[in-house]
């Protein structure tokens, strides 16, 4: 599995792609960030982050996209702009039909570091152990990017065999009854083949059989 994780941002965009699967090591793809400059137009801005998304899908071909979740701050326009940019990175992955798949920072940091209070280092340090690279990915944006794509091949592969396992159980209950039923209409057929037999006997032998 190919996961692509976007760390949302005007300023920076982190983009990170990595390819495995749950219980199996790990293999960085690409890392890098999108960058606008704080004096462009945010019209101007939202357009940069998009053309360098839509380049990063083309390159990468992921199964699947991450993006961070995102949450309230004290700084309203910090958020504004970050929602900003989660919402180009689904559009672009959405418009290509790819599945997106939106990750809090806690529900990071606990995936990769065990625990959901871990610092941007820490978060570095266990993304350059878990893809065994020389040196930590800079700036920070990018790290945290390949830290969402690493989440969500071990999250997002045990939710699909979740998923999966919960759609054969309802196979199977969905056939349960339809087996019942015919086992039923069969004995029924079974016993009215009996009394029509007995009413047959009773007739014969001159015996009252009541109906």
């Amino acid at each position: 599995m190919r996961v692509m994780g976007v760390d949302p941002g005007l300023t920076r965009c982190g983009l990170g792609a990595v390819e495995g699967r749950p219980g199996a090591p790990l293999s960085l793809v690409a890392v890098g960030v999108v960058r606008t400059g704080a004096d462009e137009e945010l019209g101007t801005r939202l357009v940069g982050i998009e053309a360098g998304i839509e380049q990063w899908l083309d390159d990468v071909r992921p199964d699947a996209v991450a993006v961070e979740r995102v949450f309230s701050q004290h700084n309203v326009r910090t958020v504004m702009g970050t929602a900003q940019a989660a919402g180009i990175a689904v559009l672009c992955a959405a418009r290509r039909g790819l599945p997106v798949a939106l990750h809090t920072p806690s529900e990071v940091k606990a995936a990769i570091t065990g625990s959901g209070t871990a610092d941007k280092k820490q978060i570095g340090a266990m993304v350059t152990r878990l893809l065994r690279l020389s040196e930590m990915p800079k700036p920070a944006d990018a790290a945290d990017a390949l830290a969402l794509a690493i989440c969500h091949v071990w999250r997002g592969g045990a939710q699909h065999k979740l998923a999966e396992a919960v759609v054969r159980a309802q196979s199977r209950t969905a056939r349960a009854p339809r087996t019942t039923q015919g086992r039923t209409a069969q004995s029924r057929t079974t016993e009215d083949r009996t009394s029509l037999s007995r009413m047959a006997e009773g007739r014969t032998t001159g015996k009252d059989v009541a109906l």
